[in-house]
């Protein structure tokens, strides 16, 4: 396997285990907790990077298929959730913070999305 194929892989499966820990903890917790959002920017960066990996592979980071648009929605979408997360905890507003994984959990699988249509795709090849 080449090696920037191993880079890619392991830091979007990376982003997956950050992003379900933090918005499935959140969820049982009921209220969002400044570890979440560390959470939550960790699992941007660790999907940034293996989405660029993967953009080099590809010759280009933005494919206009579902798979490449899906993915740029999400991954927009979690850079807005990691600083919306942080706007409500820096403004300490308890009623979002206590609604605060009703939204995490659509962006969630939104980015669920992406991922599985990589896994497809990616083994169909």
């Amino acid at each position: 396997m080449d090696k920037t194929m191993i880079i890619a892989v392991g830091f979007i499966n990376l982003a997956f285990v950050l992003y379900t820990v933090g918005v499935w903890s959140e969820k049982i917790k009921g209220r969002l907790q400044w570890w979440h959002a560390i959470i939550f920017w960790c699992g941007v960066t660790a999907d940034a990077t293996g989405t660029g990996a993967m953009g080099i592979m590809a010759g280009s980071l933005i494919q206009f298929n579902f798979h490449g648009l899906t993915g740029l929605l999400a991954i927009l979408l979690m850079l807005f959730h990691a600083i919306w997360a942080t706007i409500v905890l820096v403004r300490k507003n308890e009623v979002m913070i206590k609604k605060f994984h009703k939204y995490s959990l659509i962006v969630w699988i939104i980015w669920l999305i992406p991922m599985i249509t990589g896994v497809v795709f990616g083994t169909m090849y």
